[in-house]
């Protein structure tokens, strides 16, 4: 999730309005974002638990600082606030988890699609901006689950357009860029379009999925879809300009993005959110956000 966000107002509500996982950014609704949030943990090791230091890659120990992808586009679960501090669930989840191991975080804004091959390449030691995991990512990198979320559709209040989400063909869709809904979900729905001999969804990509929300909001779009959390958060933002459409499916779980050679590594982030579950602070951070509903027990690396 890249660069930086704006905001844009629209029918006199604030709305998100840079894009959803991708580049550019926008500001996150600050007003309505719960407080005491911070764009770095204080580098002190919390209490309680496994010593997990020793697992940390030499870069890492060297710089006393886990350095993160992330796209601040995607409120609740990471955006921006005043135009340049990252702040969210996962921010304040990921802190505590680096407070285990003695470090601080560099939240770094970037684009969704780029996050991974960063991870891969070096230019972060994670990648962490709601990535469902899944085979092909597993393939790529080593994923640690933290977080269940599912995906959602929302329309205009009170759905204008008739729009159905197992029949959306000839509607038009907003999506965002490097996201499960566009890589799987999208094509398997297009193929079953052109089965039934109906005109295909049209989609409107994103690189930030607040820019999808603004498309919705402000009519360029019949309908959107994204994970369940964030599509929640966009219909309490825009005040009932938008609505649900149908329920949560395909829910999967969220994995921290590791490389593929940090294996230890990963594991000790495992043995960190176990030790915050048994102290209560996991759950306390997802209440916070509002989604306590989403929380695991089965820390895994690669479930």
């Amino acid at each position: 999730m890249a660069v930086l966000r704006r905001t844009l107002v629209l029918s006199g509500v604030l709305v998100l309005a840079a894009a959803g996982c991708g580049s550019n950014s926008l500001e996150g609704g600050s007003t309505s974002a719960p407080t005491n949030s911070s764009s770095s943990s204080s580098g002190t090791p919390s209490t309680g638990g496994p010593d997990l230091s020793g697992a940390l890659p030499a870069k890492v120990k060297a710089a006393k600082k886990i350095t993160v992808g992330v796209d601040a586009s995607y409120p609740p679960n990471e955006f921006l606030q005043g135009g340049k501090t990252v702040v969210g669930m996962d921010v304040d989840l990921f802190n505590a988890v680096a407070q285990k191991f003695g470090v601080t975080v560099d939240w770094q804004p970037a684009g969704f699609d780029t996050i991974i091959t960063g991870v891969q390449g070096g230019k972060y030691d994670l990648g962490i901006s709601s990535f469902t995991i899944n085979a092909k990512r597993k393939q790529q990198v080593n994923m640690v689950s933290y977080f269940n979320a599912g995906t959602l559709w929302a329309t205009a209040k009170g759905n204008p357009k008739g729009i159905k989400a197992d029949d959306a063909c000839g509607k038009t869709v907003a999506v965002q860029k490097g996201t499960t809904q566009l890589e799987d979900d999208m094509p398997k729905r297009q193929a079953a379009c052109k089965a039934a001999g109906k005109p295909e969804i049209k989609l409107v990509v994103r690189e930030k999925q607040d820019q999808a929300t603004a498309d919705l909001v402000g009519g360029k779009a019949d309908a959107m879809l994204a994970d369940s959390p964030v599509v929640l958060y966009a219909i309490k933002q825009t005040n009932g300009q938008l609505e649900q459409l149908g329920d949560i499916y395909d829910a999967a779980p969220y994995g921290y993005v590791v490389p593929k050679a940090e294996t230890a590594f990963a594991q000790a982030i495992v043995h960190a959110l176990q030790a915050l579950n048994t102290e209560g602070t996991y759950k306390s951070t997802l209440q916070k956000w509002n989604n306590d509903s989403g929380a695991i027990t089965d820390f895994a690396v690669n479930p």
